[in-house]
């Protein structure tokens, strides 16, 4: 293919700011080739006029001329120099964001939530045996909520209550014979009501009255029959 004259944008320069095109950038790298600083000055202020009309959902803002003749100092990498109405822009450090490194909590019951491994560990420290007690219970019920929230099947309460005590190192144990309650999950759909009444039709007895069989039809006749 003959490419002679055709010039692809992806071989061009990128665009600064999208949103006023390449047009309007290539004419503000032009400004830095005219001479005359007056004749330079006017120019940019035709460019300034073009953006404007570019953006005019914006011409409301108090300080929109000011934003346009800073990105007319951006776009041109700040090499223009030109007697503009307001102080140019300062070029400033670009400074790398701190890296946020992800968490590696590598906890190996998971699906009971890292907080709630740490709340277990607390409880732990707790050297009332009444109120360690009373956390274990609780904590037991959330563990089984959490599970159920990660695995939909049951769970047998004595998984939760080995779990809880492997986690606080013995500290926190609850009785085989208790029962977590976990009211609010894991709840099955409930069941449509047996044996329902069902609501009786009420014939409607102006309607048909020439049917023999409408009780109104055969009270008319009688009616009639009388008179």
């Amino acid at each position: 293919m003959d490419r002679i004259g055709l010039t692809y944008n992806t071989e061009k320069e990128p665009v600064v700011i999208s949103e006023y095109g390449r047009n309007i950038q290539e004419m503000i790298k032009k400004l830095p080739e005219i001479e005359d600083r007056k004749v330079r000055t006017e120019a940019a202020k035709h460019i300034i006029a073009i953006m404007a009309q570019m953006t005019p959902q914006a011409k409301d803002s108090p300080d929109f001329q000011h934003k346009l003749w800073d990105l007319l100092y951006i776009i041109s990498d700040f090499k223009l120099d030109v007697d503009s109405p307001f102080t140019p822009p300062v070029i400033e450090a670009q400074k790398k964001p701190h890296h946020i490194d992800y968490q590696n909590n590598n906890i190996k019951y998971g699906h009971y939530g890292h907080y709630l491994i740490k709340m277990i560990e607390a409880a732990a420290e707790e050297e009332n045996e009444e109120i360690r007690q009373a956390l274990a219970t609780s904590l037991a019920a959330q563990m089984k909520r959490n599970y159920l929230e990660w695995n939909k099947n049951t769970v047998n309460d004595q998984t939760i209550i080995d779990d809880l005590k492997t986690i606080s190192g013995g500290r926190l144990v609850v009785s085989e014979e208790s029962r977590l309650d976990v009211k609010g999950n894991n709840k099955q759909p409930q069941q449509q009501q047996q044996g329902k009444k069902k609501k009786k039709k009420v014939p409607n007895l102006k309607a048909n009255m020439n049917n023999p069989n409408n009780p109104a039809y055969k009270l008319r006749m009688q009616q009639l029959g009388k008179a």
